[in-house]
């Protein structure tokens, strides 16, 4: 009988080891990130904007965590994606337009994670990223874009369904119904929705497109002249950016007020499309049972310029081009909190991972925000961030720059006598810029050194 207890002991020990495992694979959640594009931060209702109609976005806002100060490290849709999908700067994983993601880079990311962790992943929509192993990353995945075939509505209207051609936020909402519908219990989710709205259509003069059924929103609204748009705060900008990219597409869209009215009700609407989307999967999930464990995280890829400064478009520092909506929400602990750390894209691949229950991979520069569904704040310590354009093209020129709660500073990496640097307690639209003034030479200095320190530290991970 001796001889067996030390067995029997091991036998218990081993039986409770695989029971509480398999506790710990059902407390897994189901996970749901969603990502639009160009939607800038205050296109929400919930951040005050009495304007715009997003009952559904603003309905995750009030149950979840609610994140007012958003950004995205990088205001480019390519470079931004990678950020999120890596949990890294641009200025470490080096991608942007052109390039193809690094391959330790891509093994690291948050998909390959979830798969080695048992999940069933899917993506739908603008990958964005040039990586030739796509579909290794997602066990079922759809990457697709606006079609730059046409220069008209046919860009977002070219997919259909049962027959039917629909425009790409439908058909992207009906891909994730669909696969919502064909999951089970057995095994946790991990799904991916990468809408191209509201994105303008750029090619196509009209610029904007939503389906038939939004119409009606908006149609009799008036909106307000954009802050900043006086000669003068173009003026200020240097000839590089005054001829450039931003000042272009300032053209196609804002330079009369016909076609701002134009542009801005027809962005509204393609915001209040998605809105609308997202109710039809969320009751997806409600009827399959699902909707108790899953979690949805929601963000825009980078912030929108609507005509400040006489410019259109992002890449450029100002707070117009990095801010970005964030919400979080856990069915599993219910409870709205309004949360003004810094939280910011490369934030996106630690979060997904440790609600999972995975390990964070070291490499990752992102912190989980996870527990702020808990009550925590672990952003909470975060006092600044590198934002940064690093692409090199000649109708943008390539910025880069720290923000801290109080400080902004950045320069233009082909123009580095050309510096700006804003106090935001005084100055949040970034009307002043105090580099080169009277009194201000010492603060110049502190924000230029922070922001080569963590520069140079970011080099420093880079992966050969």
């Amino acid at each position: 009988m001796k001889n067996n207890l030390p067995f029997a002991k091991l036998l218990f020990c081993l039986l409770m080891l695989l029971n509480t495992t398999a506790i710990a694979q059902q407390e897994k959640p189901n996970i749901i990130f969603i990502l639009t594009d160009d939607q800038r931060w205050d296109a929400l209702g919930y951040s005050g904007n009495d304007i715009i109609q997003t009952p559904e976005m603003d309905k995750l806002a009030e149950q979840g965590i609610y994140f007012k100060n958003a950004f995205v490290t990088t205001p480019i849709c390519a470079a931004s994606r990678a950020s999120v999908l890596t949990g890294l700067y641009e200025r470490t994983h080096g991608y942007t337009f052109g390039q193809v993601l690094n391959e330790a880079y891509a093994q690291n990311s948050y998909p390959a994670q979830l798969r080695s962790l048992g999940y069933e992943t899917g993506f739908f929509g603008k990958f964005g990223v040039n990586y030739p192993g796509f579909s290794g990353l997602f066990d079922v995945g759809d990457s697709y874009d606006r079609n730059g075939k046409f220069a008209d509505r046919r860009g977002y209207f070219y997919k259909t369904i049962d027959g039917d051609t629909v425009h790409l936020t439908k058909y992207t909402s009906h891909q994730a119904q669909e696969f919502i519908k064909n999951q089970s219990s057995e095994k946790p989710f991990m799904l991916s929705l990468s809408f191209s709205a509201p994105h303008a259509h750029d090619s196509a003069e009209d610029q904007y497109f939503w389906s038939a059924d939004m119409d009606h929103l908006y149609e009799g609204m008036k909106f307000p002249k954009p802050l900043l748009s006086q000669q003068k705060y173009f003026d200020q900008q240097p000839e590089y950016v005054q001829k450039g990219e931003n000042r272009t597409r300032w053209f196609w869209r804002y330079d009369t007020p016909e076609k701002y009215q134009k542009s801005m009700k027809g962005y509204y609407r393609m915001i209040s499309e998605v809105d609308q989307e997202i109710g039809k999967i969320r009751k997806t999930l409600a009827e399959q049972g699902m909707d108790k464990n899953t979690v949805i995280i929601f963000m825009g890829d980078n912030g929108y310029f609507q005509g400040e400064r006489q410019l259109a478009g992002k890449w450029l520092m100002y707070d117009n081009s990095l801010r970005v909506p964030m919400i979080i929400y856990d069915p599993r602990n219910p409870g709205h909190r309004e949360i003004t750390d810094f939280a910011l894209n490369i934030d996106i691949a630690p979060t997904i991972v440790e609600f999972a229950n995975g390990r964070l991979p070291e490499e990752y520069q992102g912190l989980s925000l996870a527990d702020y569904v808990i009550g925590e704040n672990p952003a909470i310590h975060r006092k600044e961030f590198v934002a940064e354009h690093l692409w090199k093209v000649d109708i943008i020129p390539a910025s880069e720059g720290l923000r801290t709660k109080d400080w902004k500073y950045f320069r233009y990496q082909d123009d580095l006598d050309h510096e700006e640097l804003y106090n935001l307690k005084k100055d949040p639209l970034e009307k002043k810029n105090l580099a080169g003034k009277k009194g201000y030479t010492e603060q110049l200095d502190l924000m230029r050194e922070l922001f080569e320190q963590n520069a140079r530290r970011l080099e420093a991970d880079k992966v050969d």
